[in-house]
Order: structure tokens, then C-alpha cells, then sequence
């Protein structure tokens, strides 16, 4: 078989398509009621970070019986799994969103509450440089910046 035929079929890890949620739950053990698959699909839909509450309202237009507590257990059990990330912005207010499949940092918008997701190759870098000098290889990191919109006047 030439090499072409040996792939044919086959995929590498980069480009199969990530595992959904509930895929993510059912390969870790978990037993996935139809309550905790609505949650599962609320929270990979969310384009936001919402919390508990948002999770809940969301929820619920899907199913009225599920409670406000299946909701608060469903987040923990897949905070602990490692398959949701809990992020505290401020606000007061546990904030969740999926494992990222590629970092990215954070922007929240102290007026309006939005998070805004991004990547820069610059900042990365210079977080890595920081590390090294300071005699550490970086693991892991979180880096969440705060700001209010510049006024017309003082953009660029």
C-alpha cells in the first residue's frame, strides 16, 4: 500500500472533528440523562459565557421540568470532568464555556459585562519570555484583561 493508501480513511487528530459535549460526557462514564444532554447542548451553544441562571433560563425553554439545582449540579459535574471551564470576570457570577480547543484570552467589558475571546501571538510570546526568564517553562495560563469602551474621541 502506497502512503495515500494508507491514510485513506483515516484521519489525523487535527483533523477530526472535536468531540461534542455529550460525546465529551458519555467517554468520561457519565450516565447522560435527557436533562443533562439539553444542558450539555445549552452550553455548547452559547456564543457568551453565562452563568448558572442563563444556563437555567436557557434550559428550560427546552424542557420546563428541568430545576434551577440539576442545573447547578449538571455544571459542577461537568466542571470536575474538566469538560466546561468555570471563569470568575468580576461580576459576581460563576461564567462557564467549553474547553477551548485552542487558547485564547479574555476581554471583559466592565460596562456592559461582554467577554470578548482572543488570541495574540505577541502576548503569548512575551508571556513565555516572562517564564523563561524568571527560570519557569509556562503550562498553563489565564490572562483576563478589564476595560471600558475608549469615548470616540480617544480611539485612534
Amino acid at each position: 500500500m502506497t502512503d495515500s493508501g494508507s491514510r485513506k480513511g483515516a484521519e489525523t487528530a487535527a483533523e477530526q472533528p472535536a468531540a461534542s459535549l455529550e460525546e465529551q460526557c458519555v467517554a468520561k462514564g457519565m450516565r447522560m440523562t435527557e436533562q443533562r444532554r439539553i444542558i450539555a447542548r445549552v452550553i455548547e451553544g452559547a456564543s457568551d459565557h453565562p452563568d448558572v441562571e442563563e444556563l437555567y433560563r436557557r434550559a428550560v425553554e427546552n424542557d420546563p421540568r428541568i430545576s434551577i439545582s440539576t442545573v447547578y449540579r449538571t455544571v459542577k459535574l461537568f466542571e470536575d470532568a474538566g469538560i466546561i471551564e468555570r471563569h470568575d470576570f468580576r461580576d459576581g457570577r460563576a461564567r462557564y464555556e467549553t474547553v477551548p480547543e485552542e487558547h485564547h484570552d479574555h476581554l471583559i467589558d466592565l460596562k456592559s459585562g461582554n467577554v470578548i475571546e482572543f488570541r495574540n501571538e505577541e502576548i503569548e510570546r512575551l508571556q513565555e519570555a516572562i517564564a523563561r526568564k524568571l527560570g519557569y517553562r509556562l503550562v498553563d495560563h489565564r490572562l483576563e484583561l478589564y476595560g471600558v469602551p475608549l469615548s470616540p474621541k480617544d480611539r485612534d
